[in-house]
């Protein structure tokens, strides 16, 4: 390799580390150095919010910085109003702080991605202006204005390092990883039409995508911000996202079919369509070809009935068999089109993206609550109790550390982790204040000698499995020990403030291990119940945009269920197993429904289309009642209802043979109806109690 090459390499892997470490340090140094300039009273504030606001493209920062600026300016006003409600009233003014901040956080579990920092900054926001206030009620009113001042400082220095110092924008990276997950996307096809893969390897991939659909929402959420372009493309790349979700969920109904035939040696049926499979699959082997693909799909319908005349001496099991397989592997194709066309920006005018709706359970919600208000009261009325010198701060401490763990999957272990960065940031401190400080002189001496311990903690920041860490190390020493315009050399008074904060912050982390964990049964059996509840969804819901909605919801749960379950565990696979049969059964009964919709009742005799009517609903309601509370019996009654369904379904075909349209509407029915049997029939299905 060259020497070019070799360092074109280094640019685009490790060169793009330092580059963001870079630009985090001149952020933070000019946020400080302006802070001083302007003789504001806590220039560390502006500089920890440089940290936590910078992130390696540019959209990410300005939309983060969108929802700082609105979070700290609700923070602010929350800190006056209560501040001018419970005046001198320490007590109340405190557990009225601790229900904002519990409310707060909540929240931001409940709107995620960058809309989190938001309800985050409005929560901790408040307490970081009024914890001090309580003591000295008359400076709440110049310290809100103070540290707003700071933080928008900060803002405004992070989003213009980011925008105008070597920016990387998030729209370059967001195209390239959509080519890569075509291309991903059509490999993986290819093995499937082939049964290539094991059952547990193409679950696996699947839950892959889940990961890739969710990530590529909030990449498309913050590149928005970059350029008038990118906002005006918002639309067309959710419903490229969109189409994707289709395109997996039909994909996987269409491998369980083939699964299924396989199962019952259903040998006529398969040698039907091992033609078409692998004619397919080598359309895949090269990428996707709307070409090629709306080529096959337009032949695919004769050459279908053609195959089926083939099987007239096979019973109707086989038929039914065949005609069903058929049915969804047109309709793979139909949707592979639609997102390849989407993907080329080839998509209708007409067909309007569907808007992605992230859900996160009440009960999580509730248990988010609970933990925040419990660490921070509890710090608080010790604090009260004993009128500790330094119990402001570990009310502080307590408050930041809820707040920034309540994105992780693991508060526990990430609060651990923002510990042990607090306790070397305070070693880091002493070090500094002692030491440092008196024996430098000029601002361009003091960037430089904070730039090695902050550049660590940035360094650390930047990897999940170290994040809290670099968290822990970069805030705390930047509000314990970052210089002021009037420093105050007292190593005693940094190393009580230090304590209280660390030891309020083991609190946290053993509260968030014991007081209902994310991780625990119930929360996650909770959460598993609102991923079933969106197959309820599909049997009830309003049918106009029920496809976006339920697909939508249903990745964004099973990511909050990979996020907390052990990769590989038997609770991952319990889960994983509850989403694609969500997807599955969920996708059935909405084609079932716009199908049943279109059937031409006209043509069938008064008795018959009452039956149908009764029998649909039926099926509705039974397969909803088996997602509500899974069981043999609600099984039973659900596969009772679709088999009576199906039999109606026939005879209603045996009506309408000499009609292709009405044969053709009367078809697709039945072979919803045998597709959603065969669902729930499959042994590996995790319906039953024995399962």
């Amino acid at each position: 390799m060259s020497t070019r090459d070799s360092i074109q390499d280094w640019l685009a892997t490790d060169g793009h580390v330092w580059l963001h470490l870079a630009k985090t340090l001149l952020a933070a140094f000019i946020a400080m150095g302006l802070a001083m300039r302007f003789e504001l009273p806590q220039p560390r504030v502006a500089m920890t919010t440089t940290f936590v606001l910078m992130q390696p493209f540019s959209g990410m920062v300005l939309a983060k910085s969108v929802y700082r600026f609105a979070g700290t300016a609700l923070g602010m006003l929350a800190a006056l109003a209560l501040g001018a409600v419970f005046v001198q009233q320490t007590e109340l003014y405190v557990l009225a702080l601790t229900i904002w901040v519990a409310a707060c956080t909540a929240l931001a579990v409940r709107y995620r991605q960058f809309r989190w920092y938001g309800f985050v900054l409005a929560g901790y926001t408040a307490a970081l202006i009024g914890i001090p206030a309580v003591t000295d009620p008359n400076s709440l009113l110049i310290a809100t204005l103070m540290r707003g001042a700071e933080v928008m400082l900060g803002i405004v220095c992070s989003s213009l390092v980011s925008a105008l110092v070597f920016p990387r924008h998030a729209s370059a990276t967001l195209a390239q990883s959509l080519d890569a997950r075509r291309m991903r996307f059509a490999a993986f096809a290819a093995d499937v039409l082939r049964a290539r893969l094991s059952r547990i390897a193409r679950e696996r991939r699947f839950a892959d995508f889940v990961d890739e659909i969710v990530g590529f929402e909030a990449t498309r959420g913050f590149a928005a911000y970059e350029s008038p372009a990118m906002r005006q493309d918002s639309a067309t790349l959710a419903h490229l996202n969109s189409a994707f979700m289709d395109a997996c969920t039909r994909l996987h109904a269409l491998d369980q079919s083939m699964k299924r035939l396989r199962a019952s040696n259903a040998q006529c049926a398969l040698d039907a369509l091992a033609p078409f499979l692998g004619e397919l699959a080598r359309a895949f082997d090269g990428g996707i070809s709307c070409e090629q693909l709306e080529c096959f799909k337009h032949t695919l319908p004769k050459r279908l009935r053609d195959a089926q005349l083939t099987l007239a001496d096979a019973d109707r099991a086989t038929q039914l068999d065949f005609t069903t397989s058929g049915e969804l592997l047109y309709r793979f194709v139909d949707d592979t089109i639609r997102y390849a066309s989407t993907a080329h920006g080839q998509a209708s005018n007409h067909e309007s993206a569907a808007r992605y709706e992230a859900r996160t359970n009440r009960f999580v919600l509730g248990a988010t609550f609970m933990r925040t208000a419990i660490v921070i009261a509890a710090t608080a009325w010790f604090w009260i109790v004993t009128a500790w010198p330094s119990g402001g701060h570990a009310v502080i401490g307590a408050t930041l550390a809820c707040a920034l763990a309540s994105a992780s999957a693991r508060p526990a272990k990430f609060i651990a982790q923002m510990a042990a960065g607090a306790a070397g940031a305070i070693v880091a401190g002493y070090v500094f204040l002692c030491h440092v400080y008196p024996a430098i002189d000029g601002f361009a001496l003091l960037c430089a000698a904070l730039a090695p311990p902050l550049a660590a903690g940035a360094f650390l920041a930047m990897r999940a499995d170290t994040a809290g860490y670099g968290t822990g190390s970069c805030v705390f020493f930047c509000l314990l020990a970052a210089p002021d315009n009037r420093i105050v050399y007292d190593p005693g008074l940094l190393l009580n403030n230090g304590i209280a904060i660390f030891v309020s912050m083991l609190g946290a982390c053993l509260a968030c291990a014991v007081v209902v964990p994310p991780r625990s049964p119930w929360l996650v059996g909770k959460t598993i119940a609102e991923l079933r509840a969106q197959a309820v969804l599909a049997c009830e819901g309003k049918l106009a945009g029920l496809a976006g909605r339920f697909h939508s919801r249903t990745h964004d749960l099973m990511s909050q269920l990979r996020g907390l379950l052990t990769r590989r565990s038997r609770e991952h696979r319990h889960a994983l197993s509850w989403m694609l049969v969500t997807l599955e059964v969920g996708q059935a009964m909405i084609d079932l429904r716009r199908e049943a919709r279109g059937l031409p009742a006209q043509r069938f005799p008064a008795d018959l289309r009452l039956a149908w009517s009764m029998s649909l609903a039926r099926v509705l309601r039974d397969v909803a009642a088996l997602f509500r509370a899974p069981g043999d019996a609600a099984l039973r009654r659900a596969i009772a209802s679709v088999v009576a369904s199906i039999v109606i379904a026939q005879s209603m075909l045996d009506h309408v043979r000499a009609e292709r349209d009405a044969r053709r509407d009367t078809q697709r029915v039945l072979a919803c109806l045998h597709f959603l049997r065969t669902a729930l029939v499959d042994p590996d299905a995790p319906f039953g109690s024995h399962r």
